[in-house]
């Protein structure tokens, strides 16, 4: 799974595909400031400032500079991208190191609906297909037009089942010079972990991360250690909020049919993870406070409709810690709702309308394993863990080169 270098700006890109990117976004990801024992939003970081009476760096003292450069080869100003081709979502982030962190220089996201029908026909569909090389094509632009100088590109559930993912693949690199690798569901939970466990509530003790996808759900047991917390089990299940959609069918016309689908959702999770459960039986009830953290659309979702969101704000639910039976009860709430009902609601709109369902569903399933008694919500996740590594990599390259240089320079 090696690290792909950006698009060639010689291939070509095909016919011109309709489309529009996604905003800049200007955030710095880092950890938040954590509320003295409150719950709830956590306030969004800045960039430092000058103190007070501080005169600001010269930016003409170049050997200043120089000197900076060599010892701290991190913070480079190179762009870096990551990819996520997801079973419902193609999401891209281009970002520049920033002393431990980076700060994103330009966003895209777009609703691709890439494993639609995959449940049911076991391949990619044309329509689909059509859709995501569209959005691929507006990556393909922004990684050009940015200057990429390390990007790695990866597709998850919706390519690993399908079988013409491979095919698809090939397709996209031919059309718009994006080599995705395909990755595995153990790598999938890995970069989850590395891009969100920032947002894990303080403590000691094991903790749960998941990642509810479109087409498959991650549960990863970690304990704290170090800068990265470890990894002491995991398990995927192939049930995400497409797969379980399309899967788990049944009427929307009445509180009855609807109540009944949902059930039926409910237990086919909760059987997926019966395992799991079992095996992290032992790490519930000990002497220290239980902590869970989603990173998903579903969990932004409904930490949305809780602060009652006119509409959808990252920096009001990044980071946000809030009690889990506030998450149970919006989910009984929109499992009761009709569809054109929950079109509606703010946050949700004809996109989410009908995935959003499942989403509860295995989010309550998680809740009932790690009853946990507050939810922490990420909105960062593999995209981030593939940037953090990129950099991470690019950074230990360089100090490395510096060293040889220097080796170099005093044997002459």
């Amino acid at each position: 799974m090696a690290d792909q270098s950006p698009p060639d700006s010689k291939r070509g890109h095909g016919k011109k595909r309709g489309g529009t990117s996604g905003k800049v976004a200007d955030f710095r990801y880092k950890r938040p400031s954590r509320p003295d024992g409150k719950k709830g939003r956590k306030p969004a970081s800045r960039a430092a400032q000058p103190r007070a009476g501080e005169k600001p760096r010269n930016p003409f003292d170049k050997a200043k500079q120089q000197q900076q450069s060599q010892a701290r080869p991190h913070q480079r100003r190179q762009a870096y991208a990551a990819l996520d081709l997801g079973t419902n979502n193609c999401r891209l982030l281009i970002a520049r190191p920033s002393g431990e962190n980076f700060t994103v220089i330009d966003a895209f996201s777009r609703v691709v609906r890439l494993g639609e029908g995959l449940a049911a026909s076991g391949k990619l569909s044309d329509a689909s297909m059509e859709r995501t090389l569209a959005a691929l094509h507006v990556c393909a632009e922004k990684l050009r037009r940015r200057h990429v100088h390390l990007a790695r590109s990866v597709a998850t559930e919706a390519c690993r089942r399908a079988s013409n993912g491979e095919a698809f693949i090939e397709r996209v690199r031919e059309e718009t010079g994006i080599v995705l690798d395909i990755i595995s569901a153990q790598e999938e939970a890995r970069l989850a972990v590395l891009g969100c466990h920032i947002l894990l509530e303080d403590g000691p003790g094991p903790a749960v991360i998941f990642d509810i996808g479109g087409g498959s759900t991650e549960l990863v047991l970690v304990e704290p250690s170090g800068a990265v917390p470890r990894i002491l089990d995991w398990m995927s299940v192939p049930w995400g909020v497409v797969s379980l959609t399309d899967t788990v069918t049944g009427s929307d016309e009445s509180l009855e049919t609807r109540l009944d689908r949902y059930n039926r959702m409910r237990r086919t999770v909760r059987d997926s993870f019966a395992d799991f459960a079992q095996r992290i039986e032992s790490h519930i009830g000990g002497e220290h406070p239980i902590r869970l953290l989603g990173t998903s659309g579903t969990v932004t979702t409904l930490a949305s409709l809780h602060l009652e969101l006119p509409q959808y704000d990252r920096r009001a639910v990044d980071g946000l810690i809030l009690e889990s039976q506030a998450m149970r009860n919006i989910s009984t709430r929109l499992s009761r709702m009709s569809g054109q009902d929950r079109q509606q609601l703010p946050c949700i709109g004809d996109d989410r309308a009908n995935l959003v369902v499942a989403g509860c569903a295995i989010l309550e399933s998680i809740l009932d394993i790690w009853p946990s008694e507050t939810l922490g919500v990420a909105d960062r996740g593999i995209r981030e863990g593939i940037l953090r590594s990129l950099m991470a990599a690019d950074a230990d390259g360089e100090r490395s080169r510096v060293a040889v240089q220097r080796m170099r320079e005093q044997d002459v």
